[in-house]
């Protein structure tokens, strides 16, 4: 029996504007290595995965290649490729310069407390169900609210679920939606991976539980947060 080929494409060309800093957020360091490093390196020792596509800021490749990939030895990343203007953009370079995949991991760099039971979970809710994103159910009740900010809405809190990466397809799946969404032209609005699927092909996701660790890292607060969970604090 052939065995399933996954490819993770992790994705580090956001500007990280929000975190307030010269430095790329993706580049700043985190108990003293690049915040990157981690999630390239729960895919580097997750022996599921078979490769790795980093997608970096466009102009940044080779810089990422010597100070990331080389020197931490990251012998699955197999192709660094320049982000594009908007986030699928640069989820659609990385698609293309996968060659040989059954399953593909679409991950935020900036997203370091990946750990390997997550990518487990993922992986055994992809082969049944085709697609499949992490998340956490929400702690907190969600308003909805109008353009004046007056609440309309108070959806059940057992319906609501934060997404989090990897959002995880079948590679013949996400490339087709991501095709289709290139053909449609940049007005179409989506705001992960999960949302393609669902739009352009009427795909049903399935969410798989991730970890209340597995915060993105956006603004200075958050990066206070990722330091207090390497400290173990």
């Amino acid at each position: 029996m052939k065995k399933d080929r996954c490819t993770a494409i992790v994705l580090a060309a956001g500007k990280g504007k929000r975190m307030g800093s010269e430095i790329q957020k993706q580049y700043l360091l985190l108990n003293g290595r690049p915040m990157l490093y981690y999630s390239l390196d729960a895919f580097q020792k997750c022996e599921r995965i078979n490769e790795i596509i980093l997608v970096a800021g466009a102009g940044e490749e080779e810089y990422c290649q010597r100070e990331i990939v080389e020197k931490y030895r990251f012998s699955k990343v197999v192709s660094v490729v320049p982000g594009g203007r908007e986030r699928y953009h640069s989820v659609a370079n990385g698609l293309h310069a996968i060659t040989d995949c059954d399953y593909v991991f679409i991950h935020d760099g900036a997203r370091p407390f990946l750990t390997e039971d997550i990518i487990e979970r993922a992986y055994a809710a992809v082969i049944e169900y085709q697609a499949c994103v992490v998340g956490m159910p929400v702690k907190d009740t969600i308003k909805v609210v109008d353009r004046q900010s007056f609440a309309v809405d108070t959806p059940e809190r057992n319906a609501l679920w934060q997404v989090q990466t990897p959002q995880v397809f079948s590679y013949e799946l996400i490339r087709k939606a991501y095709d289709l969404l290139l053909e449609q032209g940049d007005e179409a609005a989506v705001t992960d991976d999960a949302m393609v699927a669902e739009l352009l092909l009427g795909s049903k996701v399935k969410l798989v539980e991730g970890s209340y660790r597995n915060i993105k890292v956006t603004t200075p607060e958050d990066l206070k947060i990722a330091e207090a969970f390497c400290s173990g604090n």
